[in-house]
């Protein structure tokens, strides 16, 4: 089916009380295999791209490949460009077709933030493309953007504020998560998720999605997360699955790139399932088709 919406699949998600799954891809192998895993759960998902990848493969490269696997699946993908903080980047992805784009102005002070984010949304809305907004930085340097430590943090009426200055669609609140991998246990704001909520009919997004529970996932859920970003455990599935493959190719002295492949999808499918069910959408889906029997 052709690329979806992602304001579509956020809203959908926060209307049915579960969240999207927003995967960070690299190459075609993960892109396959991201919806792979989707169309195996039932599950919609948002394909998302770093600056860095967008850079390294091409926007034009990325955008025929998201297309073609998107046209042959039978659930719901989008194409999300994640942290941005290039206007140029966010003018070459909306281009290139992409559904939304985060423009990330968490480096930059206040009302400079909000003018920069107001002059991206405008360009954006201006060719259909949503825009998920993010002023205050959340913790964690990811593909090179970012900072390991809080720059900017504002109360939930200068978010709300900015928000309808701005014209934005998703928000990006920081909410005690980070980026990476933890070292030790995060202190998790689910109040504050909930109380933005209670303020804006927004989506509320989820970033430094890898390492929590499933409680903890579902405790943002219930607080009205409708997105949440996962990227480093992809990467992981996808390097540890190479190692390991590698590690055997040099024992056995067998070198088949396709059985690379294979290694490294096998290792990112049960670890994105396993997410989906946690955030309700693969569940969600098996409802729906079992409402319309």
């Amino acid at each position: 089916m052709p690329l979806a919406e992602t304001l579509d699949l956020v809203r959908a998600a926060q209307a049915g009380k579960y969240a999207v799954p927003a995967v960070n891809i690299v190459d075609e192998l993960s892109i396959r295999a991201v919806v792979s895993a989707a169309s195996r759960a039932g599950s919609p998902v948002i394909l998302q791209t770093s600056v860095k990848t967008v850079k390294l493969s091409g926007a034009a490269v990325i955008s025929a490949i998201v297309r073609a696997v998107a046209q042959d699946a039978d659930v719901p993908v989008s194409l999300h460009l994640d942290h941005c903080p290039d206007p140029a980047v966010v003018t070459e992805a909306i281009a290139n077709g992409w559904s939304s784009v985060l423009y990330d102005a968490s480096h930059l002070d206040f009302d400079e933030a909000l003018a920069t984010t107001r002059a991206v949304t405008l360009e954006a809305h201006a060719a259909g493309v949503s825009v998920e907004s993010e002023i205050e930085n959340i913790v964690g340097v990811e593909d090179g953007v970012g900072s390991d430590l809080a720059l900017h943090g504002y109360t939930i009426e200068q978010l709300v504020d900015a928000a309808e200055i701005t014209g934005v669609d998703m928000l990006a609140p920081a909410l005690g998560t980070s980026h990476g991998l933890y070292t030790s246990e995060p202190t998790l704001q689910f109040a504050r998720a909930r109380e933005l909520r209670g303020r804006t009919d927004l989506p509320v997004v989820l970033h430094g999605g890898t390492g929590l529970t499933a409680d903890q996932f579902r405790e943002f859920i219930d607080a009205g997360i409708a997105k949440i970003n996962i990227s480093t455990a992809l990467k992981r599935a996808y390097m540890e699955g190479a190692r390991d493959h590698l590690v055997e190719a040099e024992r056995t002295g067998k070198w088949e790139p396709t059985a690379l492949f294979r290694a490294i999808d096998e290792r990112i499918e049960p670890m994105l399932t396993e997410h989906m069910e946690m955030f309700g959408s693969a569940q969600h889906a098996r409802l729906v088709t079992e409402t319309a029997r």
